[in-house]
């Protein structure tokens, strides 16, 4: 069933495919929960990685991990691929590179957070409009101080330092409250307490590791252990925009590939538009818009065909629709937009095919030589060649040890950033502090033991005026020494610790006495 430059989806009334040359048109699988969407996703990942193109893919339910190993003829894969005219139909395993976030199920996953940027991070952090302004002067004032922001902790101190410049920076850019500021600290905790501090660090994730392909000519699949990772949702979409973001900026222009770079299927999509403002929306329809002149497809898989937003769903020209339910006014109003998207078929209702489809079953339009949507077909999915379902904690090690980038990335790297850079001249501050304190006790101690002299004559009796006097330098000498502390960091600190102290402490003294 293979075709020169087409991926074999499946068969209804004819086999159906997937152009290479506009595979990095982008596409759509949607689905009701247990409908078949993931299988598909495991054979389409599959295909491509035949066909030498590397895959990125989340696996949310721990079942693609099954890609790593070859699957068993049962009985019900074989009937399938009798059906449908798949031939021969032979068990293998592909090569798979695990990754995680959280460093348990694969190899570490770390950006920094100014690779990240403000706008990812104000959507990561739940920040309103204000405290994303804050944010983005936060950046500005690392920028101008050259300091270099890599994990939580250096954005953490360089928050610190914009509350501490606060006024000056208000001045400059607008209000840049301690509220705010304290909203942005608190947020940045909760996600540490989720584990979100993992993310950002170095060694950063280098994009080359994920567009691999073996000396064999086949794509590597990276999968990135999303189960955990699913607890955090707002972590879980923020951390796939910003990837699709750095391939869109660090990828050069191609055109229309023979076969795309890369794949990039991007499973739950709902959570990445669930609440995003007006400018991440727009930001993700320009990265959808334009990343496939950088070879990239990208596949958003997702329930309701809703849950993606027109403006982003008009892009996406490869669709796969499996059974919906329409129970409910809004589910019968999905089923009609995704009827709606398709060019019709005489032969069925579209409509009322999409509630009658049986698992492992769909709707399938392709982008055709010419660019055009294939008429709707109704189709038997492919079965996969490897396993369906998950590997056993072991052979997922040994996967894990034996990959290309086993031990590159195992090692966390903390060089100088923000939060030494910031550390270094809070000691430095403290130790001129110190020193300027040191230097005025030492000046005022010397003009009273010179005033009433040291050993014997400190157990000399001392007159009322005498004593007096000794209660008033006391006094003013407390005063004078506050006054140093408070002025630290002036150049003026010195003279007054010393000319100006001394002169305070010595007309009161000689006043009293003359008394």
């Amino acid at each position: 069933m293979q075709v020169e430059g087409k991926l074999f989806i499946g068969a209804g009334e004819k086999p159906e495919y997937l152009t290479l040359r506009l595979a990095n048109r982008h596409g759509l699988i949607t689905g009701a929960t247990g409908t078949g969407k993931t299988v598909t996703l495991q054979g389409l990942a599959e295909a491509f990685s035949e066909a030498g193109v590397p895959v990125f893919a989340a696996d949310v339910k721990g079942d693609l991990a099954g890609l790593a190993a070859k699957g068993e003829p049962k009985d019900f894969l074989l009937k399938r691929a009798e059906e449908i005219g798949l031939t021969p139909y032979v068990n293998d395993d592909f090569p798979v590179i695990f990754w995680d976030i959280f460093g348990q199920q694969g190899a570490p996953v770390r950006t920094t957070i100014s690779e990240m940027g403000p706008l990812l991070l104000a959507r990561l952090l739940n920040l309103n409009d204000v405290q994303e302004g804050v944010l983005n002067i936060a950046f500005r004032v690392a920028d101008q101080e050259g300091l270099l922001l890599l994990d939580l902790k250096d954005l953490q101190a360089l928050l610190n330092l914009v509350g501490q410049q606060a006024g000056e920076l208000t001045s400059r850019y607008g209000n840049v409250s301690k509220a705010s500021i304290g909203a942005i600290q608190r947020q940045l905790l909760v996600l540490e307490n989720q584990g979100g501090a993992l993310l950002f660090g170095e060694p950063a994730l280098q994009l080359t590791d994920l567009m691999r392909t073996t000396r064999d000519g086949r794509g590597t699949i990276s999968i990135l252990a999303a189960d955990r990772l699913m607890q955090s949702p707002r972590l879980y979409a923020t951390f796939l925009l910003w990837l699709l973001s750095e391939l869109f900026e660090q990828l050069p222009e191609i055109g229309d590939p023979d076969k795309p770079k890369l794949v990039f299927f991007f499973d739950e999509a709902h959570l990445l538009f669930d609440e995003a403002p007006a400018a991440l929306i727009d930001k993700i329809e320009q990265v959808v818009r334009l990343i496939r002149s950088k070879g990239v497809g990208v596949y958003f898989v997702t329930q309701n065909p809703l849950d993606v937003p027109d403006t982003v769903s008009s892009q996406l020209g490869n669709r796969i629709q499996h059974a919906l339910r329409a129970y409910t006014p809004r589910e019968q109003k999905a089923v009609r937009a995704a009827a709606s998207t398709f060019r019709q078929n005489p032969a069925f209702n579209t409509e009322e095919a999409i509630t009658q489809l049986n698992v492992g079953e769909a709707l399938v339009s392709t982008l055709e030589d010419k660019g055009a949507p294939s008429m709707v077909a109704r189709t038997l999915i492919r079965p996969p060649a490897s396993r369906l379902g998950p590997l056993t904690a072991e052979e997922r090690q040994r996967v894990i040890q034996n990959g290309p980038v086993a031990g590159h990335y195992d090692v966390a790297i903390d060089r100088e950033s923000a939060h030494e850079v910031l550390q270094k001249r809070a000691e430095a501050s403290a130790a001129a502090v110190t020193e300027v304190e040191a230097e005025a006790s030492s000046g005022v101690g010397g003009l009273l033991n010179s005033i009433f002299g040291t050993g014997g004559n400190r157990r000399q009796k001392l007159t009322p005026a005498q004593s007096a006097a000794r209660e008033v330098t006391r006094t003013v000498t407390n005063r004078v020494a506050g006054d140093i502390a408070a002025n630290i960091g002036r150049s003026v600190a010195g003279s007054m610790g010393g000319s100006l102290g001394r002169a305070i402490v010595r007309g009161a003294l000689g006043s009293l006495l003359r008394r």
